[in-house]
């Protein structure tokens, strides 16, 4: 008979497969692989159990309500965007496409500014001010100083929640300190590259104490966004929707058109300069990578 429970981790095509407290190794029936088909962590599915060796064979997966590329995970509501104050010095055109990432597959999104115990150069400020006017949540946190955990954990609460983020910025310690018992390794910040060193080998459902779940996952340093096409960029940020509506041509992309309300808007300082660098940023990168492939 068939039972339902979650992927809460994959390993060299071994799925393990959480149901009523206990965690079943399954492995996937031979009709996904014909169809082309994955089962990722976050995944609800429907499997059965060998009584006499306790192993389980996944018979079906429920349909799917998000599905990421990177990280591969399933059924996300959320995601926690996770970068350091310092060490390494956050990159912003990387904050920026994860947030681009997490628009693209309507999740809702908190930025977390990590390490801020060290903010001696007031990024903290910065990011403020870069992104007051986008709606998004920024929570500033220090294990070391106990800084926002409270925050962390409020926000965790009862979701399924993705922490994302370059290697080396903390993930696996605040997850560490908001949920007792995890014992994640962490790591420290190579002295000769000034990145993190890999820490989560792989991408893991973990659950949490207080209600929901959390998705931790490999650290890296560049995304690709070239899936987006350059009219729809715009929608993914979130502070321009009060004005691409307004500019005199439909089919604006709030780069070179003239009667832009974006571009207006960035000179009355209704959207940050930064963000709309990167945004420009990303459109040339785009039409770039378009023109390449004709």
């Amino acid at each position: 008979m068939s039972q339902k429970g979650i992927i809460v981790k994959g390993i060299g095509g071994f799925y393990y497969v959480k149901h009523n407290g206990n965690v079943y190794e399954c492995r996937a029936r031979g009709r996904f692989r014909n169809k082309n088909i994955t089962p990722l962590v976050g995944d609800y599915v429907l499997f059965s159990i060998n009584a006499s060796t306790n192993e389980g064979v996944i018979e079906d997966i429920i349909d799917r309500q998000v599905e990421l590329i990177r990280p591969p995970v399933a059924n996300v509501e959320q995601a926690i965007i996770v970068f350091a104050a310092t060490n390494p010095e956050p990159n912003f055109q990387l904050l920026d496409k994860l947030l681009i990432m997490g628009e693209y597959h309507n999740l809702n999104l908190s930025i977390c500014i990590n390490k801020i115990d060290l903010d001696i150069q007031n990024i903290s400020r910065d990011i403020i001010e870069t992104y007051k006017n986008t709606g998004y949540k920024v929570i500033f946190t220090s294990v070391k100083k106990q800084i926002g955990m409270d925050e962390i954990r409020s926000v965790l609460k009862d979701k399924i929640t993705v922490f994302a983020g370059p290697s080396g910025v903390g993930k696996s310690s605040i997850l560490n300190e908001v949920q007792t018992g995890l014992q994640l390794k962490t790591g420290d910040i190579s002295s000769k590259i000034k990145r993190g060193k890999h820490t989560t080998r792989h991408t893991e459902l973990l659950k949490l104490d207080f209600g929901g779940w959390v998705v931790d996952t490999p650290g890296f340093t560049s995304l690709d966004i070239g899936y987006i096409k350059a009219d729809e960029l715009s929608y993914f940020f979130p502070e321009f929707r009060n004005f691409m509506y307004e500019c005199k041509f439909s089919n604006c992309i709030h780069v070179n058109e003239p009667k832009c309300k974006v571009k207006e808007a960035v000179e009355n300082g209704h959207i940050n300069i930064n963000r709309y660098n990167n945004y420009v940023y990303f459109i040339n990168q785009i039409l770039e990578n378009k023109d390449r492939r004709y």
